[in-house]
C-alpha cells in the first residue's frame, strides 16, 4: 500500500475530513489532499504528528516505501564539467548564486515592472539572511525596488530551495515564478522549459568508467578528453587561475567577516606563521590549512570563487593541489588533469546522488570536496584506477551523515574551519589507498548510494536550515 492510499484510509477510518486532519497537523486541506493523490509528501515533523493523531508508529508509513522514497532516478550519462565547475559569487551556489541568476533572467522577462517582490521559502527564508541570499536579489534588480519577504512558516513546498518572484507595473502584478535553486548554481522555473545541458559522458557509474578506461587504456583525464574535447583545457585552466586567485587575495586579507559572529579572517594569519623549528608535517597542516581557510574565507565575504562543487565547499580542492603541486613541482598541464579527475568523481556525486546541502547535509558538500580531492591528488601522483577509486570512496565514506549546521544561516562556523579540516583528511586518504586498495570491501558506487540515503534521512534540521546542532545550541 502506498502513503497516499494509508493517509486516505486511515482519514476515513477515524471520519475526519481533510480539513479536520489538517487542523490537527498544522497544514492545509489543500497539503492533505496532495498527499491523498499522490502529488507529495509530509515533512518529517508532520509525518510524526500524523502518526500521533491515528496512533501508529512511523513505521506504518514508511517501512513499504523507505526505498522508493530515497531511490534517485538517473538519466543515462552525465553532464559536462564546466556544469559542475563555475566561477560565481559566494557564499552560497544555491543560495547566493542560483537565487541571483534567477532575479537576472526575471527582470530580463519583466523588464517593464516599476517594483518586483521576492519571496524566500524552505531553506532560502531559514539561513537567507547569513547567506545574504535578500543581499544578492537586491543587486540583482537595482536600482528597481524589490520587496524581500521570508516566508518560514511554508513546509509544503516541491523543493527546499524554493524562491516565488513577482513584477508589478502601477500596482498591477505582470509577473510571477516559482523557481526552484537546485544546487551548484541551477535553476529550474515551475511551468518553464528546464534547461538540461547535454549529457556528452555515455556513463553514470564509476564501475562503468573503469571498465571503459581498462578496455582502452586510458587513465581518467584522458577519459574526460575523449568525451569533453581538448578544449575543455581551456576551460580548466581558467578555472585553475581563479582558484588560485580566489587564495591570493584570501591569504592577504584581514579582519572580520560579515555577519555579527565576530569571526576574524585566519588564513594570512596561519599563512605566516613559521617557527625556526617547525618539522615537516606541522608545516604541511598549516599550509594546507591557510590554503584552504583562504578560499573559504573569500567565499563568505561574498568574493569570486570556484564551485567545487560547491561554494561551502570551494576550499578544499584548491588547498590540496596549491600544497602539493608546490611541494612536488607539477607543472599546470598534471594540475589541470588532476582537476579533470577530480571533476569526474564530482559529477558522478552530483549525477547520481547530491552536492546539496540543502538536500543532503554537509556530507554532499564538503564530503563530496573532500573525495574529489582524494581523487585529483591520487592522479598527480599518477597512482592505479583502483588506488583513485579507494582514495576517493574512503574520503566520502568518512564523512557520511555529516551535517548542514551553519550558526545564524552564515557560511562561517563550522564552515571555513571544516574546509581546512576535509583538505588534511583528502591527503590522508591518498596515503592510506596506496597501501590497502588490494584490501578493500566498498565501492565508490556504493558509497556515493549510501550517502544519498542518508541525506535523505536526516532531519530537515541538519539540512541548511540553521535549526539544530551548532545553530541551535551557539549562543
Amino acid at each position: 500500500m502506498e502513503f497516499s492510499e494509508k493517509i486516505r484510509f486511515l482519514r476515513k477510518k477515524y471520519k475526519l475530513s481533510q480539513a479536520e486532519l489538517g487542523s490537527k497537523v498544522g497544514v492545509s486541506n489543500r497539503a492533505v489532499s496532495k498527499w491523498e493523490n499522490g502529488e507529495s509528501l509530509p515533512s518529517t515533523d508532520t509525518l510524526l504528528s500524523i502518526a500521533t493523531v491515528f496512533g501508529v508508529t512511523l513505521d506504518f508509513f514508511l517501512k513499504h516505501d523507505e526505498k522508493e522514497h530515497h531511490e534517485k532516478k538517473v538519466e543515462p550519462g552525465m553532464e559536462s564539467l564546466r556544469e559542475l565547475y563555475k566561477i560565481g559569487r559566494g557564499p552560497s551556489s544555491s543560495h547566493t548564486m542560483g537565487p541571483e541568476k534567477a532575479a537576472t533572467l526575471f527582470r530580463g522577462r519583466f523588464p517593464d515592472a516599476t517594483r518586483y517582490k521576492a519571496v524566500l521559502c524552505g531553506s532560502l527564508a531559514k539561513t537567507g539572511k547569513g547567506h545574504r541570499t535578500d543581499y544578492c536579489i537586491l543587486d540583482a534588480f537595482s536600482p528597481v525596488d524589490c520587496d524581500i519577504e521570508f516566508d518560514i512558516k511554508t513546509m509544503e513546498l516541491y523543493h527546499p530551495n524554493t524562491l516565488k518572484l513577482y513584477a508589478y507595473q502601477a500596482g498591477k502584478r505582470i509577473g510571477f515564478w516559482e523557481v526552484y535553486s537546485v544546487g551548484g548554481g541551477s535553476i529550474e522555473i515551475k511551468g518553464e522549459p528546464v534547461y538540461k545541458p547535454e549529457r556528452i559522458y555515455p556513463h553514470n557509474s564509476f564501475a562503468e568508467i573503469a571498465a571503459y578506461c581498462q578496455k582502452n587504456s586510458l587513465r581518467l583525464w584522458q577519459y574526460v578528453e575523449r568525451f569533453e574535447g581538448k578544449r575543455i583545457w581551456e576551460y580548466l585552466a581558467r578555472i585553475w587561475r581563479q582558484m588560485l586567485r580566489s587564495m591570493e587575495e584570501g591569504l592577504s586579507a584581514e579582519g572580520e567577516l560579515f555577519g555579527g559572529l565576530g569571526v576574524q579572517r585566519k588564513a594570512k594569519y596561519l599563512f605566516n606563521q613559521r617557527h625556526i623549528d617547525e618539522n615537516a608535517e606541522t608545516r604541511e597542516n598549516r599550509l594546507v590549512c591557510s590554503y584552504a581557510f583562504a578560499v573559504s574565507e573569500q567565499n563568505a565575504a561574498c568574493g569570486t570563487i570556484v564551485t567545487a562543487p560547491t561554494c561551502g565547499s570551494c576550499g578544499i580542492l584548491p588547498a590540496v593541489l596549491k600544497y602539493v603541486s608546490d611541494k612536488r613541482g607539477f607543472d599546470e598541464v598534471e594540475i589541470l588533469r588532476a582537476l579533470a579527475t577530480a571533476g569526474l568523481m564530482g559529477n558522478l556525486i552530483k549525477t547520481n546522488a547530491s552536492i546539496s546541502g540543502a538536500e543532503c547535509g554537509c556530507q554532499a558538500e564538503v564530503g563530496s570536496a573532500c573525495a574529489m580531492a582524494s581523487a585529483g591528488l591520487g592522479e598527480l601522483y599518477g597512482m592505479a584506477l583502483g588506488q583513485i577509486e579507494y582514495a576517493a570512496e574512503v574520503a566520502l565514506e568518512h564523512h557520511l551523515g555529516l551535517t548542514c549546521d551553519p550558526i545564524r544561516g552564515l557560511v562561517q562556523i563550522p564552515c571555513i574551519e571544516r574546509n581546512a579540516v576535509a583538505a588534511m583528511r583528502a591527503i590522508n586518504a591518498v596515503n592510506l589507498a596506496n597501501f590497502l586498495t588490494d584490501s578493500r570491501k566498498i565501492s565508490f558506487d556504493t558509497v556515493v548510494k549510501t550517502m544519498y540515503e542518508t541525506g535523505r534521512d536526516l532531519s530537515h534540521r541538519y539540512r541548511e536550515t540553521s535549526e539544530g546542532g551548532l545553530a541551535k545550541l551557539y549562543v
